[in-house]
């Protein structure tokens, strides 16, 4: 988990998101929710509560079943300066969604008998700057995230560069944009036209996608709604944390380029539920639609029992077969959720990147449409959201010291936990702690504390109660339990450590400390130094993630590079 890939740079003025935006406005009033009218309610209820608690700007939503898009709704505003109301006919960037139909599009080249999926990729793209001694890439790798490749540039700065494996193929699922990115320029090879001519002619035509854009580029995309990120782009987001306007960008490659309206999206979730065919029209064979939808690889990273198809995640909820994906851009989040065994499909959008997606509202609609046919009372919502909430709070607690016998007391606040500097010192100016989405045991300093070092602890049930945490780069350890000696290191590693920055917009910020003898990224992601002079990131067992620290100067590297994407030393300020 690196958690930041993204560059969050200030645009404009900062507004805390959540205040201000306390009376949502809402537009509906699409489609005709038939059988299910009592459930609308208590979506858009939900859509209102959830939209508060994350202090979002806006979000689109739209519900089908296998007869018909049954509902369009559109909640909170397009432009938080203006207070003008987000509509359906805004269209909202759909992120890695789009991976879904670029599968689609390959499945009926195969169809076609132009490629198999299991062809090597360097038989039709020769050229590509992959290195595969062991046994070829094939194209089912690259759709299944199994080529053991890392999430980098595709043409990294340096010609001679070339992308290797980093394990045995087909062996472990590791979420990979790039892969996509070759896959884009692979139909666009066979089809003999632009990914966005491929798109239109062969999915969204189609589908009577009308308001679709097939890429986000200032010539199709001309009404993507105004969107935003955090300002700050050198740390975690906190929640109602303050938000600027995000610049307008380019996205046109198989990764994640399409921008859509609900209502379009209704018409692809209908066609997903019923199995490939919209109406008497067939966009793949249902051979081609069994191949996407195959559990092909297990996906841990889309949750527990999660599988990966062609483009799409496959699980289960409340015992029913779903399909769905998730879309995150720089500043759009989304969820697609397709109920395969009650016939439902939900697909949410929210104008603004805050580190998390609008599955809460996408699930919560799942159940409420099934309770709907089903005749049973509304699902009750989810628990209200505290982003201080911590599960397991007495795992934490306790007093602590590091390696300069300096001390600090992790206490209970609320339904959270709190840092207090000097022990067993009166409460005063408490540092409060707020969990990192996706992160069991990391917390950002929240509030005007905030800054970019995380305090890290192993996660609850590794030890109880903790024994330790990391606080940038110190190691604090609990009273009464011995210090680890750290190894030593080389003396080059301290010339490694400090703040690394690219301003492309998909890169981001990046900290390196040493703590207890061990290089992290961001605090939280251990580097294990490789014999080529790399290091390793070693959030997961078999992470094909890399950085290269260079350019030292004085002792000091002033570039370091993630993956092959090259980020500069930030040397003051």
């Amino acid at each position: 988990m690196i958690l930041n890939r993204r560059s969050f740079v200030s645009l404009g003025t900062a507004m805390a998101a959540t205040p201000a935006l306390a009376a949502l406005p809402k537009t509906t009033g699409r489609g005709d929710a038939g059988p299910y009218t009592d459930a609308i309610p208590a979506i858009e209820a939900y859509v209102a509560q959830y939209l508060a608690e994350l202090g979002a700007p806006g979000l689109t939503l739209v519900l089908a079943d296998r007869v018909a898009v049954r509902w369009v709704g559109s909640y909170g505003y397009a432009d938080i300066g203006t207070r003008t109301p987000v509509t359906p006919d805004d269209q909202f960037q759909i992120g890695s969604i789009t991976k879904s139909f670029v599968g689609l599009a390959l499945l009926q080249l195969v169809e076609e008998g132009r490629v198999s999926v299991h062809d090597p990729i360097d038989r039709h793209l020769p050229g590509l700057r992959f290195e595969s001694p062991d046994a070829p890439i094939t194209i089912h790798h690259l759709l299944t995230h199994s080529a053991a490749l890392p999430d980098g540039p595709l043409f990294p700065g340096d010609p001679s560069f070339r992308h290797r494996p980093a394990g045995p193929l087909g062996r472990d699922f590791h979420y990979c944009n790039m892969g996509w990115r070759v896959l884009g320029q692979l139909i666009e090879h066979l089809d003999g036209s632009s990914l966005a001519e491929c798109l239109q002619r062969r999915l969204l035509t189609p589908l009577g996608m009308t308001h679709t854009a097939p890429v986000t580029s200032f010539e199709h995309a001309t009404r993507v709604i105004q969107s935003y990120w955090p300002a700050r782009s050198d740390r975690p987001y906190p929640t109602h944390g303050p938000l600027v306007v995000a610049p307008r960008i380019m996205a046109t490659d198989g990764a994640g380029c399409i921008a859509s309206t609900p209502a379009d999206m209704g018409q692809y979730l209908l066609m997903l539920l019923n199995g490939g065919r919209l109406g008497n029209r067939r966009i793949v064979s249902p051979e081609a639609f069994a191949a996407f939808s195959t559990p092909h690889i297990e996906a841990a990273e889309f949750g527990n029992n999660a599988h990966y198809g062609y483009g799409i995640a496959v699980d289960s909820f409340d015992g029913h077969r779903r399909l769905r994906h998730t879309g995150g851009m720089v500043s759009f989040a989304s969820a697609l959720e397709v109920d395969t065994d009650s016939g439902f499909g939900v697909f949410a959008s929210v104008n603004a990147m805050q580190g998390v997606r609008p599955r809460p509202v996408t699930e919560f609609a799942l159940r409420a449409l099934r309770a709907c046919r089903e005749r049973r009372p509304m699902p009750k919502f989810p628990a209200p959201f505290d982003p201080r909430y911590v599960e397991q709070v007495a795992h934490y607690l306790g007093i602590y010291h590091n390696e300069s016998g300096q001390s600090c007391e992790v206490v209970q606040e609320g339904a959270g936990l709190a840092l207090k500097l000097g022990g067993k010192e009166p409460v005063k100016g408490l540092i409060s702690l707020e969990p990192v989405s996706g992160g069991a045991g990391v917390f950002v300093l929240a509030g005007a504390s905030a800054s970019a070092d995380l305090v890290v602890f192993p996660p609850a049930g590794t030890a109880t109660p903790a024994n330790g945490f990391g606080w940038g780069s110190s190691l604090y350890m609990r009273m009464g339990v011995s210090r680890p000696q750290p190894a030593p290191v080389p003396s080059a590693w301290h010339g490694f450590v400090g703040h690394y920055r690219e301003e492309e917009v998909w890169t981001g910020t990046h900290h390196v400390i040493l703590r207890a003898g061990q290089l992290w990224l961001d605090g939280i992601v251990p580097l294990e130094p490789a014999a080529d002079g790399r290091f390793w990131l070693r959030d997961e067992a078999t992470s094909p993630e890399w950085v290269l620290f260079g350019d030292v100067v004085g002792g000091r590297a002033m570039t370091m590079k993630l993956s092959g994407e090259t980020l500069v030393r930030i040397t003051s300020g």
